[in-house]
């Protein structure tokens, strides 16, 4: 068991590649707290992760609320004593060209995909200093590195994380604490379930492996990061997109 007890929050664990991450790190023998918006979807998974035999706490948390994440963190430290690894998962999209695009919806995507990732690593950090261990997981996008029409506000949310990312890991290095992205392609996911068929099957057409990825693909990617076996890789980029991006 790669992870046998370690403590892992997951930022946005309730649906998507948050789920199959808090159920992939606990079939790896990690403890799960869940933080988002919806306790409804939240109570599901940590159920699902009770029934694999681990320990999970459901905690509501606004990403964009600097006091919320901040009780959020003394929650899972209260029930847990500890956190070893952070999944900073949550995010969203607001999709529109440049020109029609509004303020709020630039604003708004950035504060939670970026400004969040900052606020939530900001909290991590300060426990695992103190523990002198830690993996901290941003979760990115191959548009981050490849740019896309359209999607202007997501692609640099998605870019800053991945300076975020090395830059952060050169900070906290000599602490023992570790500081990667992992980068999914085009995965089968509710996001990408707003998009058309014809857009879908043009994506397709671009993928040297020839299938769309599922969230287990990029939970795997998470847990080997977050495991000790990952424990000279810092301030990298794992890409996983079927050959999407190269």
């Amino acid at each position: 068991m790669l992870l046998k007890d370690r403590i892992v929050f997951i930022t946005g664990g309730s649906q998507g590649i948050g789920r199959a991450c808090a159920l992939i790190l606990a079939e790896a023998g990690a403890h799960i707290a869940i933080g988002s918006r919806n306790l409804e979807k939240q109570s599901a998974v940590v159920q699902e992760v009770e029934q694999l035999g681990r320990k999970s706490l459901a905690v509501k948390v606004d990403i964009n609320d600097p006091v919320e994440i901040r009780a959020a963190f003394a929650k899972v430290l209260e029930q847990f004593g500890r956190i070893d690894v952070l999944v900073n998962n949550a995010g969203i999209t607001k999709d529109t060209l440049l020109l029609r695009m509004k303020k709020e919806e630039w604003d708004s995507v950035l504060q939670t995909n970026l400004t969040g990732v900052f606020l939530c690593s900001q909290e991590a950090i300060r426990i695992m200093l103190k523990q002198r261990y830690g993996r901290i997981i941003n979760i990115a996008s191959v548009v981050g590195q490849s740019g896309n029409p359209g999607q202007a506000n997501y692609v640099a949310s998605k870019a800053g994380i991945i300076g975020f990312t090395k830059s952060l890991a050169q900070e906290v290095a000599s602490r023992n604490i570790t500081v990667n992205a992992v980068s999914p392609g085009f995965i089968e996911t509710a996001m990408t379930a707003k998009l058309s068929e014809a857009v879908k099957e043009g994506l397709l057409e671009k993928i040297p492996l020839g299938r769309i990825g599922s969230d287990r693909d990029v939970a795997y990617g998470v847990r080997f990061l977050a495991s000790d076996e990952a424990s000279y890789i810092t301030g990298q980029v794992l890409n996983i997109n079927g050959g999407l991006y190269m």
